[in-house]
């Protein structure tokens, strides 16, 4: 018996790092543009056969002439990597902010993981900040190198970053017309993106300009100590509090965090970071039984920098929110009934997982099969929160302000675009990531293009706020529009926060 469990386990191991390096042999292979093209029209035939709203931004006869330029420009063989950069404008141009194909990149071992897992990060122990075409540093908390907040990176490795910032600004999708997104998602994903195309380097040279002086420093991917990896073990227990407020070990923070900003307890702040929706039954019921027992008269909810997550969690926020009975969203429509069985339900796993699930199908395919009605010749995906929903025992009663920003995108643009439509909130901040009249995601059919290889996930659900649609197809848009500056965040200044608590002061004297 011991012996088999080893056999499987060398057998396990072996078809791995097999499979890592078959991969890789193939990111480097040139694949002949007629199959290219192939790959081409095989995305186009799966987001139209799928995708529920997809020509809500763009006309189909400005698509089909995209997609039947981009095959026309291929006439040379191409790696995937290549060939992900020129089709992935492409795709970008539907402006579906869920709707990207997967950056094709290297594998790398187990072996390889262990190694990089004893050693520091090279570029993610910085923040950043991105301006026009300017990456800026904007936070160090190693002090590396001493490299000063407010610090402008000009050049890596001697390549202009303003070349990688306009390069890579094209393979962001965003909903509809938004014009606050993409310097939040690709200030976050910019070393996604470099990473993908240059690999895992141990050191890189930086060229980089503070208050006028310019000076390069070399960085290395230097190995962590045993403090480091002591403090990393410690950081993965998980406490009753961790879970309840979700700790996110990468960064050292909790996902959900509340308190009260004043003395006397008058003025509630709940932060939330995504909405995983882990724990965050718990932590919403502890929340609002403090702040009904406190009689808080005020309440903040901050969902900047959040993109978004579970429709369930924000289902269960509004429940403390609304005083009166509500429907969340709009019936969400899907193309067919048999569309929550294309979920790609057997994908990725080991042979044991692969197992387990081949147990579980009949009873995944019977609740998917179900979970679909048709009406008016539309087909829609039975979901909780399209429901008449009752307040929660606990639902707050007094004023409500929401903070807002470019990276609120997905549920979080579902929920305040709910609360400022039925006047719950005053929203306050920047036009919002996400659309304020719904978005497609929901769940996933994951597609991979024939010959390149390249994943290609696509949305299957439109999810819509039940709310009078504003057809601005851009982001929810704040009551009160206050902008951030990067001086702001680096002297961690907050001009959005201050001018709801200097609002509730004025309130509070004239009362």
């Amino acid at each position: 018996m011991q012996k088999n469990y080893f056999l499987l386990l060398f057998l396990l191991l072996i078809t791995a790092c097999g499979s890592v390096r078959k991969h890789n042999e193939r990111q480097k292979l040139c694949i002949p543009p007629e199959k290219l093209r192939q790959d081409v029209d095989f995305a186009y035939s799966k987001i139209k056969e799928m995708h529920p709203n997809l020509f809500w931004y763009i006309s189909k006869q400005d698509l089909d002439n995209k997609f039947d330029s981009i095959k026309n420009t291929i006439d040379t063989p191409l790696t995937p990597l290549q060939f992900y950069f020129k089709l992935q404008p492409v795709i970008s141009d539907i402006r579906e902010g869920h709707l990207s194909l997967r950056i094709p990149s290297k594998r790398i071992t187990k072996r390889e993981i262990k190694a990089l897992e004893n050693k520091k990060g090279m570029f993610s122990r910085f923040d950043y900040y991105i301006q026009e075409d300017r990456l800026f540093i904007i936070g160090n908390k190693d002090s590396i190198e001493n490299i000063k907040p407010g610090t402008e990176i000009l050049t890596i490795d001697r390549t202009p970053v303003s070349y990688y910032i306009n390069r890579y600004k094209k393979l962001i999708s965003t909903d509809g017309f938004n014009t606050t997104f993409k310097p939040y998602f690709l200030k976050d994903l910019f070393f996604s993106y470099y990473v993908a195309e240059k690999g895992y380097e141990n050191q890189a040279s930086i060229e980089t300009v503070y208050k006028g002086k310019k000076k390069t420093y070399q960085l290395m991917r230097e190995s962590k100590s045993e403090t480091d990896l002591k403090k990393e073990k410690e950081d993965k227990k998980r406490t009753e509090e961790k879970k309840i407020n979700d700790y996110v070990a990468l960064n050292n923070s909790y996902n959900r965090n509340f308190r009260f900003l004043d003395k006397d307890s008058t003025i509630a702040y709940i932060q939330v970071k995504s909405f995983s929706g882990v724990y965050s039954g718990k932590f919403y019921k502890s929340a609002f039984e403090k702040i009904k027992n406190t009689g808080a008269s005020y309440l903040i909810i901050d969902v900047r920098n959040n993109y978004g997550g579970s429709l369930e969690e924000i289902h269960k926020l509004y429940s403390y929110l609304s005083t009166d009975p509500y429907i969340l969203i709009k019936p969400s429509q899907v193309n067919s009934a048999t569309t929550p069985l294309k979920t790609n339900y057997f994908r990725n796993g080991n042979i044991l997982q692969y197992t387990f699930k081949t147990l579980a199908y009949p009873a995944f395919f019977f609740a998917q099969t179900f979970s679909t009605y048709k009406k008016d010749g539309k087909f829609y995906y039975k979901i909780k929160a399209d429901k008449l929903s009752k307040p929660d025992k606990n639902a707050f009663n007094g004023k409500i302000f929401v903070l807002i920003n470019g990276a609120s995108f997905s549920a979080s643009s579902i929920l305040t675009s709910k609360l400022k439509n039925d006047k719950r909130a005053i929203l306050v901040g920047e036009e919002t990531g996400g659309a304020n009249d719904g978005t497609v995601a929901g769940f996933y059919s994951y597609q991979t293009l024939p010959n390149s290889r390249i994943d290609l996930p696509i949305g299957l659900v439109f999810v819509q706020p039940d709310i009078t649609p504003a057809n601005t197809k851009k982001g929810v848009t704040p009551d009160v529009q206050v902008k951030e500056t990067m001086d702001d965040i680096i002297h961690k200044r907050d001009p959005q926060l201050n001018w709801i608590l200097k609002e509730i002061e004025k309130e509070k004297n004239a009362q």
